[in-house]
């Protein structure tokens, strides 16, 4: 990257580069400067103000609420990373912001914050797509960054998003798979829904899943048959490497359903049922993964988004690439930044600006509705 930094114009110091980032895309208010030099990215500050339990209440977010709420954290927010202070302000040389995909009104605000900053400061600013900030929290890991080298296979795994994207270089990006209706994260968080656990329900879920004692089959072996409970695994021995998890949300249903009053509050009985909707949700990304690894050849596979951060999901991803596919490195997600965040913002804002990519403050607005 370091061959990128002549074309920085905005820090002629030491090719010193230092970006204000800022995320609103759906329920998390982010603020973020990140210094880079060379292929050193540094965060100097980072806070993220999360609307969980304003939301929990409705069992998800409420879009109008959100907005509402990233319009008082955002000032709250940069004025703790002292971008208005007098006496000692904070030091960036460009300002980035989320521009989608997300919530139209909640980006707007983020949008707007930072095209007032821009007009303010004289800075140039920068829209990022939501979706390439999480491919690029995993190059905040330093050790992932000794071994970043293209193409690099991504698991993009959140609640909005479920997609295999074959990264050949710093802003070139290919979908080569994706969810064909509802999102991982979504049949974690419904699934919790329906069964009475709370929201979100992947972390509520994954906890759960840790206290089930059944016995866990080699990864790959569909002998489940000495479980309570055995869930479909959509489009698992299909041959794209597109996936589906609306038809498991229904199967959840179903069972969770057909189960006494007195099973539903069953310790051991949830906790087998949440085991079995993380195993099947797994197992199914596992193995698009690994045909995606097969059919591209990769050197490198990182999982990020919300779900990355899914301690059951690493571990067995990790094992199966050791087992299938021994030479292709696994890149650890950025710990604390694997749900949205101003951080990965602002790494991916550096991968734009360094490649002179930067925006008209004048004319820059949401794209709810934005892909790779």
């Amino acid at each position: 990257m370091e061959k990128y930094l002549h074309i920085v114009y905005c820090s002629p110091r030491m090719g010193i580069l230092r970006v204000l980032a800022i995320e609103t895309s759906c329920d998390e208010t982010s603020v973020a400067l990140l210094t880079v030099s060379g292929s050193n990215f540094r965060l100097t500050h980072h806070e993220t103000a999360t609307q969980i339990p304003i939301h929990a209440r409705y069992g998800g977010v409420v879009p109008e609420i959100a907005a509402r709420t990233h319009v008082a954290e955002i000032i709250s927010l940069l004025e703790r990373a002292k971008v208005f202070s007098k006496k000692s302000p904070a030091k960036f040389d460009a300002i980035a912001v989320t521009r989608g995909p997300g919530l139209s009104t909640a980006l707007r605000v983020g949008i707007e914050a930072g095209r007032t900053i821009a007009f303010a400061t004289g800075k140039p600013i920068v829209g990022v797509n939501h979706l390439e900030g999480h491919l690029a929290s995993a190059y905040l890991v330093p050790e992932n960054r000794k071994r970043w080298k293209f193409p690099i296979l991504a698991l993009l795994i959140s609640g909005g998003h479920t997609e295999l994207v074959l990264m050949k270089d710093f802003g070139k990006y290919r979908v080569i798979g994706r969810t064909r209706d509802d999102a991982a994260g979504e049949a974690f968080d419904k699934s919790a829904k329906l069964m009475g656990l709370g929201y979100p329900g992947g972390p509520i879920i994954s906890e759960l899943a840790a206290t089930a004692q059944r016995a866990q089959p080699p990864f790959g072996s569909m002998k489940l048959e000495a479980r309570r409970f055995i869930l479909p695994r959509p489009m698992l021995n299909d041959a794209s490497l597109d996936m589906s998890f609306s038809g498991l949300k229904t199967a959840v249903r179903q069972t969770w359903s057909a189960l006494s009053d007195k099973e539903q509050k069953d310790k051991k009985i949830i906790a087998e049922m949440c085991a079995e909707i993380q195993d099947a949700i797994c197992d199914v990304v596992i193995a698009k993964t690994l045909r995606a690894v097969n059919a591209h050849k990769p050197t490198a596979v990182c999982v990020v988004g919300g779900v990355s951060a899914n301690i059951n999901l690493q571990i067995k991803l990790n094992e199966a690439l050791k087992a299938d596919a021994s030479k292709v490195h696994f890149l650890k997600p950025a710990k604390g930044l694997h749900t949205d965040n101003a951080a990965m913002i602002a790494a991916a804002a550096a991968w734009r600006i360094l490649h002179g990519k930067i925006d008209n403050w004048k004319n820059l607005d949401a794209k709810p509705e934005w892909d790779l």
